[in-house]
């Protein structure tokens, strides 16, 4: 049978299909509950979150099933410059104009751009989520022990060879092979990025051949096809993400899941615009104008929080042209608005 791999039995789930975890406040405790129950891995990403946030949101997934899900958090990268005054002012003044079409004052400077990590590792293992996932790097080997004596399985993604041969090194559980056609961010951490855009198809058998671990492949893989053609190259799973953010589950914005039902949601780009790291979103007319100054553009998170000022009233005003818009490359195949429908499809059609 299809579904009886060493990532079903390894994860504790029915059929070895992972929602990839979002970001940005798309994911939703409903969304990953949702496919925990059908059978599945829901996954939550909670990287911007407090450790009070990460707390209330393990109870709120809890309240909806009592099978395995995910929790995800990026690991921080040392060492990241901070701006002179000079270089944020620039960079606040190159948004003014959209404020001002916003309707909006500029935000007052934060204390701290981001969360503390390591209180936000302490919420997650406290919390004691069937399964740890993360990106940008490996974990302290401390963290990974205890995940061990939990019984907490760890998930760390690789966009490269060597970065899953590192993760493999560092005993971490399962591997997600994330290939460039992934909508969101490339978790790429040994080298950078844009040197580490490897497609899935090619990326899934180079590591398979070098791990130890089961491999669980993403990006582009939007249908049973995409499933056949991972398990096939030799992949123990698949994770899915723009299929599932594109349902009415998702916390994503109503006019961000419409667009990925429509015509532009084909053309993607790859841009540090909205996060000050490369992501892959839908081309819109901030990714357009911030293309410019992608030299210039402040590093993840102060450009994350600076790109974020403008996301509220866009929302509500029903723009899409200032925010992210995360994206795949395979958004061209999505039909379901149902998470439910979307899991129960891609089951029948594999079986």
């Amino acid at each position: 049978m299809w579904h009886e791999t060493e990532i079903k039995n390894r994860l504790g789930i029915s059929y070895p299909i992972v929602q990839g975890p979002f970001g940005g406040g798309a994911s939703s405790s409903r969304l990953t509950a949702t496919v925990s129950n059908a059978g599945g891995l829901g996954s939550y990403g909670v990287h911007t979150f407090t450790p009070q946030q990460i707390t209330a949101t393990a109870g709120d997934i809890r309240e909806l099933t009592n099978k395995p899900f995910a929790l995800n958090l990026w690991i921080p990268k040392p060492g990241v410059p901070q701006p002179s005054e000079e270089d944020y002012e620039r960079s606040f003044a190159r948004l003014d104009p959209y404020y001002r079409e916003l309707g909006i004052a500029r935000p007052p400077r934060p204390n701290s751009f981001e969360q503390d990590f390591a209180a936000q590792v302490r919420a997650v293992l406290d919390a004691r989520p069937a399964v740890f996932s993360f990106v940008f790097g490996i974990p302290d080997p401390s963290i990974l022990l205890e995940c061990r004596a939990h019984d907490i399985t760890t998930l760390g993604t690789a966009t490269t060879p060597d970065e899953a041969v590192a993760l493999d090194a560092a005993g971490v559980d399962c591997i997600v092979a994330s290939g460039f056609e992934a909508g969101g961010h490339r978790g790429a951490f040994l080298r950078p990025a844009e040197d580490s855009l490897i497609g899935t198809f090619a990326l899934i058998p180079q590591v398979v051949d070098r791990v130890k671990v089961p491999v669980i492949a993403a990006g582009g893989i939007g249908d049973a096809r995409g499933i056949r053609a991972a398990l096939a190259l030799g992949a123990q799973g698949v994770q899915i993400g723009t299929a599932f953010l594109a349902c009415e589950e998702s916390n994503a914005s109503q006019s961000h899941r419409e667009l990925l039902f429509d015509q532009s949601a084909r053309d993607t780009v790859l841009s540090k615009a909205f996060t000050g790291r490369l992501a892959r979103s839908i081309r819109n007319r901030f990714s357009d104008d911030m293309e410019a100054h992608e030299d210039e553009l402040l590093p993840f998170p102060i450009q994350l929080w600076l790109a974020g000022t403008l996301k509220a009233a866009s929302v509500a005003q029903g723009r899409t042209d200032l925010v992210s818009l995360s994206a795949g490359q395979a958004a061209a195949l999505l039909h379901k608005r149902s998470a439910k429908a979307l899991f129960d499809e891609l089951v029948f059609s594999m079986s």
